[in-house]
């Protein structure tokens, strides 16, 4: 059997290369196009393709817009391996996206984009989330080929785009038909600390709008502050957000301090200030539980928004608008008894590490193909704690034994 790090060295040039990549949303070409040389270099056969905007403006997920939704020059790259007779076994998807979150440099102790290391950690903007998991999918798809013994399958490994913006790739290959064979099951390497994730949340994104009176700041009587408006319903959906955690329970999120979290990510008040502020713009993301769609919950807020308005003379005159913005997470879960479950926590018993399915309060592009009838689980190296933050790094170490556990995932599958 071949030993994975046999595969440290090209590995590591190979991450270290894919770190210095730019691949904020929207850049990801030139990446790609380094994935695909790579990918064809090591004896997959390539395959590219770019997703369909207006197919995409059809899903519920995704802004109805097609100006909306940019796909031009992001195109998805799959590797196929292929072992004995590939017709009469399975195919296994493994997958990595090549994007990542936009990084500060002045946060940062070295550039995010020039890879470096600190003892054994590699450091860079997406070195945990996630192109160390890509890394794995491509040399540990690699190291099953090189000694395949009596497999029949395919292994088929696919960097995708626009992940951080809700799936674009992912999408764009689970609702199409990039490849001319079916595939049974699939791995998205996210950083989970090599425990193997069977359900993730969802979140709903809104956008609210209200609309006040403006006055001078020496007569504030004249006029109608936004700001007392938006604190009656901020505390009336965290009031939502405590009903909701005690109500709405799971068993893979018992521990989690807050299950289902309510965030008001942005808000823009005001213009001026000696002026009573007039207008109120916040975003706000929702968590939905797996077992919920996105469309219940929204109707839960939207109902506790109208409790609101109802009690407010001005807002009762002066509606606030509550709308979707980007993209919509549907919640995913994946039963434990699916073999691709099972060959992924075999794999992990046989390391001596603990194979418990966990569930997660993020979203990943699982929802996309399970949806589409894929059994996909998450399992790869690095920390959630280390996404989009400043100095972003993993520790090498579990890059490898993330290596070794996806090979043995995979030939468990694939016999």
């Amino acid at each position: 059997m071949a030993d994975f790090e046999s595969y440290d060295e090209d590995l590591r040039g190979f991450v270290e290369e894919l770190v210095a990549f730019e691949t904020t949303d929207g850049n990801e070409a030139d990446a790609q196009a380094f994935v695909a040389g790579v990918l064809s270099g090591l004896g997959f056969d390539v395959y590219e393709f770019e997703a369909d905007a207006d197919v995409l403006a059809a899903h519920p997920s995704f802004p109805d817009d097609v100006r909306d939704i940019d796909v031009a020059g992001r195109p998805v790259v799959g590797g196929v391996l292929e072992f004995g007779d590939p017709e009469a076994g399975r195919t296994l998807l493994l997958n990595g996206h090549v994007d990542v979150v936009p990084a500060e440099p002045e946060r940062w102790e070295t550039p995010p984009f020039e890879p470096s290391w600190d003892g054994d950690r590699l450091v860079g903007r997406g070195a945990a989330d996630m192109k160390s998991g890509l890394g794995v999918c491509v040399f540990a798809a690699r190291a099953l080929a090189d000694d395949p013994g009596d497999l029949d399958g395919r292994i088929v490994v696919e960097s995708v785009v626009g992940e951080e913006a809700g799936g674009i790739g992912a999408a764009a290959s689970a609702l199409g038909d990039p490849y001319p064979f079916e595939r049974d099951a699939a791995i998205i390497t996210e950083p989970t600390e090599l425990a193997p994730v069977v359900a993730t949340e969802g979140s709903l994104m809104k956008r609210l709008e209200l609309a006040g009176r403006s006055a001078h700041a020496a007569t504030p009587w004249r006029g109608e502050s936004v700001l007392p408006h938006f604190e009656r319903i901020r505390e009336a959906f965290a009031d939502l957000e405590r009903d909701r955690h005690d109500r709405i329970t799971h068993p893979l999120y018992e521990d989690y301090p807050t299950r289902w979290p309510v965030v008001f990510g942005r808000v823009d008040a005001g213009n001026w200030a000696s002026s009573v502020p007039d207008t109120l713009t916040a975003e706000v993301r929702i968590g939905v539980a797996p077992g919920e769609t996105v469309a219940e919950v929204e109707t839960e807020f939207a109902d506790a928004l109208a409790d609101v308005v109802a009690d407010s003379e001005w807002l009762s005159a002066q509606a606030p608008q509550f709308e979707r913005f980007g993209v919509q997470f549907e919640p995913s879960e994946l039963d434990i008894d699916e073999p691709i479950v099972e060959s992924v926590r075999a794999a992990l018993a046989v390391a001596d590490r603990d194979s418990t399915p966990v569930g997660v309060t993020y979203g990943a592009d699982a929802r996309h193909y399970i949806d589409a009838g894929i059994p996909t689980v998450l399992f790869g190296p690095g920390s959630i704690e280390q996404a989009h933050f400043p100095d972003e790094s993993i520790a090498w170490p579990e890059v490898l034994d993330a290596g070794d556990v996806l090979v043995t995932a995979a030939r468990n599958y694939l016999k």
